[in-house]
């Protein structure tokens, strides 16, 4: 007699339609339950559909279109029924992406997936040299991560075709639109398959990213998905006026009492120099930005994640794209641009249930811009003088902290970071906050 069969419950990955090998990858990182954006988005994707989606960075979007991704491929089933595998420089699916950090985190994310199924992803982006990507390319690629510069530079040398594409992913549109790349995700656009299959995923779907919509999605399902508040922790948000000379030390401070910390600053050069800064008051500290190598600014995430940094001072190129959980604490050293800066930059803590403490530091130039940003996103806060007996105690503040060291002019802010710390143990990181 046979036994009946259960059905599948409706929060799995194998009842959404991901096959057991991608499945099996999932449980063994202690990913078990979809985020909202994967129930909801995935079944439109296995469908063939044309995807808008709306959703904040940390909502577990690059899984939703990577699983829809790789799903098709694993069933060799293109948009239009057509079965390959990868060509040289011929990719089936791709991924484009404001950022290289974003591009080295979507590769690192899916990578393991691909493999299970005998896929192959690769990223390109600029910062590095053109020959491991383009042997990449050569060899044979089925899904091509991208930020839009470096795959129009590689299509200029003829590394790749994008004409055999009918699986293309445009992520953080907001982003590429604030960052100028809209003209150049056209042109890659266009190049793809006609019959493509396009999914867009942005923070806002108003303005250009809409007219961009509009242009390259035939009738798509939109799903608006906002992180229900149960799986944010509280934010505390803190306006404090600063004199220019005191905010180095109200800084240190702050993160002493409730570090480890992201620090933003408005410039390169100003993140290097507060980085070096910091370090002399005794933290273990580094600097990231766009004029930095991407092995520096990959050994810098790599370490503020594991613990070994107390602060990573960053330009605006680290508000998105960059996903590290468990942040107690965001400065805002030099204000941010506008009110979405302040929202990105700020979104870097309080996730995955952890409660965290933004502090913006505030000259008497900057106050009236202060107020209106409070009014705008609805803040009763009070500007105040700094005080860190204010903010929330938390007592298991341990930092790496350094001995201060004499610092010259031509150190690097990576020199900050220096051995002879006692390093703390990495944090474990398990269920959904391994998503991205």
């Amino acid at each position: 007699m046979s036994l009946p069969v259960e059905p599948l419950a409706p929060d799995t990955f194998s009842a959404l339609g991901v096959p057991p090998q991608l499945a099996a990858v999932l449980t063994r990182a202690g990913i078990t339950t979809p985020f909202p954006i994967q129930s909801a988005t995935l079944p439109d994707c296995l469908a063939g559909r044309d995807v808008c989606g709306k959703a904040p960075t940390g909502s577990g979007k690059t899984l939703a279109f990577g699983l829809g991704i790789l799903t098709r491929l694993a069933s060799a089933a293109g948009s239009h029924g057509s079965t390959r595998r990868a060509g040289r420089g011929r990719p089936a699916a791709l991924i484009l992406v404001p950022t290289r950090e974003l591009a080295s985190q979507v590769e690192e994310v899916l990578d393991p997936l691909a493999r299970a199924i005998g896929k192959t992803v690769a990223s390109v982006f600029g910062g590095v040299g053109y020959p491991k990507q383009v042997s990449a390319l050569r060899r044979g690629v089925d899904v091509l991560i991208a930020c839009p510069g470096r795959l129009e530079d590689l299509l200029e040398r003829g590394a790749v075709d994008l004409a055999f594409v009918d699986m293309v992913v445009i992520d953080e549109a907001d982003r590429m639109a604030d960052m100028g790349f809209l003209p150049a995700v056209r042109r890659l656009v266009n190049q793809t398959s006609p019959q493509r299959q396009t999914l867009l995923f942005s923070a806002t779907l108003d303005g250009p990213v809409d007219k961009l919509v509009r242009e390259y999605q035939h009738s798509p399902v939109r799903h608006d998905i906002t992180v229900e508040e149960t799986d944010r922790g509280e934010i505390h948000h803190h306006f404090w006026s600063v004199r220019h000379e005191d905010r180095v030390s109200v800084t240190a401070q702050t993160i002493t009492a409730n570090g480890p910390a992201l620090v933003f600053c408005r410039t390169k050069r100003g993140a290097d120099r507060l980085a070096l800064r910091l370090g002399r008051e005794g933290l273990a500290s580094d600097a990231i930005h766009g004029d930095r190598s991407q092995s520096q600014r990959e050994r810098a995430l790599a370490a503020f994640r594991a613990g070994r940094l107390d602060v990573l001072v960053a330009t605006d190129v680290a508000a998105r794209g960059i996903h590290v959980d468990d942040v107690p604490l965001v400065i805002h050293y030099d204000p941010p641009a506008d009110t979405a800066d302040y929202v990105h930059r700020s979104g870097r803590t309080g996730r995955a249930g952890a409660d965290g403490i933004v502090i913006s530091l505030l000259g008497q130039d900057h106050l009236d811009g202060a107020r209106r940003l409070q009014r705008h996103l609805g803040f009763d806060t009070a500007i105040s003088a700094p005080d860190v007996t204010a903010l929330p105690a938390r007592p298991e503040v341990r930092l790496v902290g350094r001995r201060p060291e004499p610092t010259t002019r031509r150190e690097r802010p990576a020199d900050t970071a220096g051995a002879g710390r006692r390093q703390r143990p990495p944090r474990r990181q398990t269920g959904h906050s391994r998503q991205r």
